[in-house]
């Protein structure tokens, strides 16, 4: 029976349409469940939604529609950009689904009777935009300290969380779990900035606005989105509080990985735990705050220029659809996955695409599958034939440098993706494809093929390619899995199971590929490419 894994990432807040810096979290994500479910993992997917609160309920208003109304159109988008990038979550969640929203009521009640939450005012610098409450100290020149938006004094009457009792016995978790919030440097920002510098009771109810699920017993306010929704991760299983959970939550909960962006790092990692702990729910297993997507500095500004976060409000975003529509879904798929560090924040412009789009996806890979299957027909009619030939000391040497290389990449892929070191991964492959490449310049297929006495030693080396260029193939499956299936397509052959990708020699000897090779990726001229997205644009 295969170990279970649940991955979720952060729900998209329906306000607007998402761009490549929201995009990116929701393809990473569904790379690593790729990548567990092809090691042999259980795993289950979940995204989402969240779809409650007063800048929705503006929205709304100015669009002249129903919040319920808005609120389904923004999903349908979310959904359908998700959809495109070929995201294979399990289930896609909304923070209006019935199931959810019972049990919200359900956990605020537990709560509020277990003496957890009780009822005061909330006086500060309220931020409209990110729906939040700030001290005077907080505020600087009158903006908001996360998104830069004015702030305006506010009163209002709300229920409050006691999360200072439970911030020992969290401290304790972290101090004892160092794999519990991840990177290192987000763990120890929270601890100093946070959670040691004392916890103020977190504000979760409003009265200012009407669009949220009412709490039960005081009708006149709504439940405010920190219980909402972050516990999608649990109601999404089918958690109950009363105890009759669904056997999907006995299986996959505690979530083996919370995939959120660094700047909700303190929701999910002060609140969300401490409303568990109070709730008697096992905490998840780690929580990742992945960089953010920046966009470029444009060449043409001055070189001090660096590079900025994407914003609606701004302006200055690139999204996923009009990316897909110029370069492809993988094409799009690899750049935000592989650009993107560890730890640091990553960059992206249209020019950027294009260069590496060039270097690393037609060059390095679609050029060594097109002319390796190109030799096979020149040479053999497309028959590619393990031969049983007898090379010189060079050339066994030179094969068994070759195999080795091809056969060790997955396990260091593998070492690579259990830090979730995904960039790092994607480029252990690539110096598969690499190595295959100069396999090619080392052999030099088309001298072989001028001697005839050196035919078995050419079939041999194209059978090496054939199956060098298979087991990658099968390893890019989780990054990229349209170009996966497309190139064994090609060599008239299937994606290998993982199990087996530290083998050489499993390509069917006399298999024949196919007669035309498709191109995989066509270079692209960055001034084609900046037109067809002015055209874009100007629709």
């Amino acid at each position: 029976m295969s170990t279970p894994y649940y991955i979720t990432t952060a729900i998209a807040y329906t306000s607007g349409k998402p761009h490549i810096g929201n995009t990116y979290e929701i393809v990473l994500a569904d790379a690593i469940a790729r990548f567990r479910r092809m090691e042999g993992f259980d795993v289950r997917f979940q995204t989402g939604t969240d779809e409650h609160g007063q800048k929705i309920e503006d929205k709304a208003t100015a669009a002249g529609l129903t919040p319920k109304e808005f609120v389904d159109k923004t999903a349908a988008e979310v959904k359908r950009i998700w959809d495109l990038m070929n995201a294979s979550y399990d289930r896609f969640i909304r923070t209006t689904d019935s199931d959810h929203e019972a049990q919200v009521k359900k956990i605020f009640n537990k709560l509020y009777e277990k003496g957890d939450i009780y009822k005061g005012a909330y006086e500060g610098m309220y931020c409209k935009e990110c729906e939040a409450f700030y001290t005077n100290s907080q505020v600087k020149d009158g903006k908001c300290p996360d998104c830069g938006m004015e702030v305006h004094p506010a009163r209002e009457e709300a229920y409050f969380f006691k999360m200072s009792k439970y911030a020992d016995r969290l401290i304790e978790h972290i101090e004892t779990h160092p794999e519990f919030i991840q990177p290192e440097s987000r763990k120890n920002e929270m601890m100093n900035n946070f959670l040691k510098a004392g916890l103020q009771d977190l504000c979760v109810s409003r009265t200012s606005f009407k669009w949220g699920i009412p709490v039960e017993f005081d009708p006149e306010h709504v439940i405010y989105v920190w219980i909402d929704a972050l516990s999608n991760y649990i109601t999404g299983l089918g958690y109950d509080v009363d105890g009759n959970n669904n056997e999907l939550y006995e299986k996959y909960w505690p979530a083996d990985l919370h995939l959120i962006g660094k700047d909700i790092l303190r929701f999910h990692t002060i609140y969300w735990p401490i409303m568990l702990m109070a709730l008697d729910v096992q905490l998840p297993k780690q929580i990742f705050g992945h960089p953010w997507l920046l966009l470029a500095k444009d060449k043409q500004q001055d070189d001090e220029d660096a590079p900025v976060k994407m914003s609606k409000s701004r302006g200055n975003v690139i999204y996923a659809d009009d990316l897909v529509e110029v370069f492809g879904v993988d094409a799009v798929r690899y750049f935000v996955l592989h650009e993107m560090p560890f730890e640091n924040d990553g960059t992206i412009s249209w020019e950027l695409v294009v260069e590496r789009v060039n270097s690393d996806l037609a060059n390095t890979l679609g050029n060594l599958v097109n002319r390796t299957i190109s030799m096979s027909n020149k040479y053999f009619g497309g028959i590619v034939e393990n031969t049983e030939c007898a090379p010189c000391d060079a050339c066994q040497a030179l094969d068994a440098d070759f195999r080795a290389t091809v056969t060790g990449i997955r396990d260091k892929a593998v070492e690579k993706m259990k830090d979730l070191h995904v960039a790092d991964a994607m480029t252990e492959i690539w110096n598969l494809f690499k190595r295959c490449n100069k396999y090619i310049d080392e052999t030099e297929p088309w001298v072989l093929a001028k001697d005839e006495a050196k035919k078995s030693r050419l079939a041999t080396v194209l059978y090496n390619l054939i199956e060098g260029i298979t087991i990658g193939a099968s390893l890019i499956q989780p990054f990229m899995p349209e170009t996966a299936v497309k190139i064994v397509t090609q060599l008239n052959t299937e994606l290998r199971a993982f199990d087996s990708l530290d083998r050489f020699g499993l390509y069917p000897s006399g298999n024949k590929v196919t007669e035309k090779p498709e191109i995989l990726f066509a270079r692209r001229d960055i001034k084609e490419v900046l037109a067809q997205v002015e055209e874009i644009l100007s629709r």
